[in-house]
């Protein structure tokens, strides 16, 4: 399990990829997210600090923080070449071993986007 700290970077970055924060939008302080998730505000300011130590959000003296012009683009970019990569690689390997075709796996992908189930 991810620490609390990551759940709550991972969470924002959500509301910011689903166009819930937009790019210059003030973020939640960390007293904000302690009481919405019931943790310990140094545990929400670690969260925010991530998004900080990754450009996604920038502070203003004594306004508090907002959400930069490129976070979102930047959160699709570092997802796709972590997160996607990682569940890529993980299902090629699980195709190797269950011997499954290149074209079955590509059909299948093709199925489960459309929202429906393989039948082959």
């Amino acid at each position: 399990m991810k620490p609390i700290y990551v759940q709550i970077a991972e969470w924002l970055e959500n509301e910011i990829l689903n166009h819930r924060i937009q790019a210059h939008d003030k973020m939640y302080s960390q007293y904000q997210l302690a009481e919405l998730f019931n943790i310990n505000p140094a545990t929400a300011g670690k969260g925010i600090t991530k998004l900080l130590d990754d450009d996604l959000i920038y502070k203003k003296r004594g306004l508090g923080t907002f959400v930069s012009d490129e976070a979102r683009l930047r959160i699709i970019q570092k997802r796709k070449e972590e997160t996607l990569q990682t569940l890529i690689d993980e299902l090629v390997l699980e195709a190797d071993y269950l011997n499954v075709s290149d074209d079955e796996l590509i059909e299948r992908i093709n199925q489960a986007r459309k929202g429906g189930s393989y039948d082959g």
